[in-house]
């Protein structure tokens, strides 16, 4: 079970980290008509993706699966 929720974790990361790398993308090569729609709609992703992470990080603390340290001594 922690494997599988940490793998789960690493991929949530590893998505919003591309999200952003395409957000990059369309910002510099999107002409000034598209008003950038693929660009908001990829750094919402990454919004969503980041909430994610946030959220099954409290999830794992709260139920023993991540275990924080050199936190409060």
């Amino acid at each position: 079970m922690h494997t599988l929720f940490k793998t789960v974790l690493i991929l949530m990361l590893l998505a919003a980290i591309f999200s952003l790398g395409q957000a990059l993308f369309f910002m510099m090569t999107d002409r000034e008509g598209s008003n950038g729609k693929r660009t908001a709609w990829a750094l919402t992703r990454r919004i969503g993706f980041s909430l994610g992470v946030f959220v099954l990080v409290i999830i794992g603390i709260l139920t023993g699966l991540l275990k924080p340290h050199g936190l409060g001594g």
